[in-house]
């Protein structure tokens, strides 16, 4: 295993899987933040304090009750990284914006199958993530679990009796979890459904952003809805919470492809060809146009209406044709007009290799 394995590959072997509901729910996070009890948090730590964290998760990853469930895993320091791979490791969600572009002494911890990520001195010393594909917080949730227990075992968390684990970010406080679904609910949303929906969404403690989390876009119909409130709540209920609401959505996503499927049929066959058709011969294409077509065929796919191109290609394609994959294909940094020349000429060979 190796750093080129990591940025190379433009898709993780996670993502490659079908997990269950995968037509609609592309993949299941949980995160849990925690704290060294006798050093600073990150902001206001010193270098040798936040080295101290970093030589201290390298014992622990190192032990064998933890590699022989794990496999063995490969600890990545940012400051040894060049900022394009600080990218794409983003753009793989592996790591957080944060991470790569502000943290000093931040590093991350992945698996082999990239289905585990721990990051170390970003707003907290310690970040776990746990990523499976489809619809399985649970298996996310009780995986992430694991992995903290190893930690506890070894290193003493920052926790108070009343409140539950201590954190950089106070929203964060309590049981430290995040859990997210991220969906691709382009029914909803061409029914206008979607936008009545977010505020009963806010209402049940949930947040819904986009596919690259706080402060992106829901760019190609693909939402990421986690939980907000982390304290006076215990993990299960979060999770079964965030589950009831993605059940519910994946209900009526359904509900609203097989109305679209039976009373405008025309229309949305139209729709989706003319994406697969801009794909196919396009020349140049922006990353926010390209994200949209590539949703409508995935759509296409879905319904049964295209049935030469798998969903997974699509999965890959939407990572491979960001800005910092093309960038590290090309070897070189490229002009705006570059990347869209090359994003065109990429999704036009990946769905003639698929015809």
């Amino acid at each position: 295993m190796s750093l080129d394995k990591f940025i190379k590959n433009a898709v993780s072997d996670w993502m490659k899987g079908d997990g269950p509901d995968s037509d609609i729910v592309m993949s299941s996070r949980v995160r849990l933040a925690r704290n060294e009890d006798t050093i600073p948090f990150p902001l206001i730590a010193t270098e040798d304090q936040l080295q101290t964290v970093v030589t201290e998760v390298g014992d622990v990853i190192t032990r064998s009750d933890v590699t022989d469930e794990l496999g063995k895993l490969e600890l990545l320091r940012m400051n040894q990284l060049k900022g394009i791979q600080k990218r794409v490791l983003v753009e793989k969600h592996l790591i957080s914006p944060n991470l790569a572009e502000e943290s000093t002494a931040g590093s991350v911890v992945l698996s082999e199958n990239e289905s585990v990520s721990i990051m170390l001195n970003e707003e907290d010393h310690i970040r776990i993530q746990c990523l499976y594909p489809g619809f399985q917080l649970q298996q996310a949730w009780e995986k992430a679990n694991s992995i903290d227990d190893w930690f506890e075992a070894n290193i003493n968390f920052a926790f108070d009796e009343k409140v539950g684990y201590l954190t950089s970010c106070p929203t964060n406080v309590g049981t430290g979890l995040r859990a997210s679904v991220m969906m691709h609910l382009p029914a909803l949303v061409m029914t206008e459904q979607m936008n009545r929906m977010l505020p009963a969404i806010n209402q049940l403690g949930l947040v819904v952003r986009g596919i690259y989390g706080e402060g992106s876009e829901a760019l190609g119909n693909i939402f990421q809805i986690s939980n907000q409130i982390t304290l006076g709540r215990s993990e299960t209920e979060i999770i079964e919470d965030l589950a009831n609401v993605a059940k519910q959505l994946i209900d009526q996503e359904r509900q609203a492809r097989n109305t679209l499927a039976q009373q405008s049929r025309l229309r949305l066959e139209d729709k989706i060809y003319r994406s697969y058709g801009i794909l196919s011969h396009a020349r140049t294409i922006e990353s926010k146009e390209a994200t949209q077509r590539l949703s409508d065929v995935r759509l296409g796919i879905d319904l049964g209406f295209i049935k030469n191109t798998s969903a997974n290609i699509l999965n890959e394609l939407i990572v491979l044709t960001q800005p910092g994959f093309l960038q590290q294909y090309a070897g070189e940094m490229l002009t705006a007009e570059q990347r869209d020349e090359r994003r065109a000429k990429l999704i036009r060979e990946r769905l003639l290799l698929n015809e």
